[in-house]
């Protein structure tokens, strides 16, 4: 049995999070964080982000507003963070939806090595070069199998592939997870995907340098389980507006005990 002592780790350490992250998203970003126990910074001038990246326990690259300024501020944050060692999370958000987001992601996995990716199927599809129907910045639809998308990003980047959704896929190539927990409600609040890219951050933070894999099970796994204790304490109320602050408690209230209980996963080796 999983034991699940990143989420002790997390609130030990407080590592710093350093996000350069979308403006729809910036402050649920730092409040979930805050509740989990890590330490937030939102950082994206480019006179600073070099140096902030630097200092930081984990930088998490979102690009679900772009513009060039904060493109070239993405790049140096990233090169910064491979030369100090400081681990790095891409969140694609939307690769798949103009040329533009798809040059700058490319350009990104050029120049930065990335500890982990964070996307929805379509997102991560696009990143496999798997045919699959995006729409804008949400999953769309495919026939593609999710955990082979999730391998062939994992090879083919040389990084932990996590492809959330109803399901999620952790892959490091050679091995996967698979999480069934999660609520209904999740997709139906803003940024929710982009959140647990910071939380990955935050528990590959936490973790030994060798251990993305673990740590980016660990941190899905905590953030579904939490997702579905507050829904249940909705009850019959279940809509978006009052599941996000119950959510954000429920993050903060998470213990290694409940996750342990209520996890439904699935490891198993990729085949051959």
């Amino acid at each position: 049995m999983r034991r699940f002592d990143l989420l002790e780790q997390v609130k030990k350490q407080n590592p710093l999070v350093h996000n350069i992250t979308n403006i729809v998203v910036a402050g649920d970003s730092a409040d979930g964080l805050l509740a989990i126990g890590a330490s937030p910074i939102m950082a994206s001038a480019a006179e600073e982000v070099a140096e902030m990246a630097t200092a930081s326990d984990v930088l998490v690259i979102n690009i679900g507003t772009l513009d060039a300024e904060l493109v070239w501020a993405m790049k140096q944050a990233g090169k910064a963070a491979n030369e100090a060692g400081t681990p790095v999370v891409l969140d694609p958000v939307g690769v798949g939806a103009t040329r533009f987001r798809r040059k700058v992601v490319a350009e990104l996995l050029e120049e930065v090595k990335f500890t982990a990716i964070r996307g929805n199927a379509g997102e991560m599809a696009v990143l496999a070069g798997i045919a699959w129907q995006g729409k804008g910045v949400d999953a769309g639809s495919g026939d593609a199998d999710q955990v082979e998308i999730a391998r062939q990003v994992a090879k083919k980047y040389e990084t932990i592939a996590v492809l959330s959704g109803a399901s999620d896929v952790i892959s490091d190539g050679d091995q996967f997870a698979k999480i069934t927990n999660g609520s209904k409600l999740l997709p139906r609040i803003t940024g929710s995907g982009c959140l647990l890219s910071a939380v990955c951050g935050a528990f590959i933070a936490a973790s030994p340098t060798d251990a993305a894999y673990l740590a980016c099970l660990e941190a899905c796994a905590s953030y579904a389980v939490a997702s579905e204790f507050a829904e249940e304490k909705l009850g019959s109320t279940n809509l978006p507006g009052s599941f996000r602050p119950v959510f954000l408690d429920a993050l903060a209230n998470w213990s290694k005990e409940a996750v342990q209980e209520r996890v439904m996963l699935e490891e198993r080796s990729h085949p051959e």
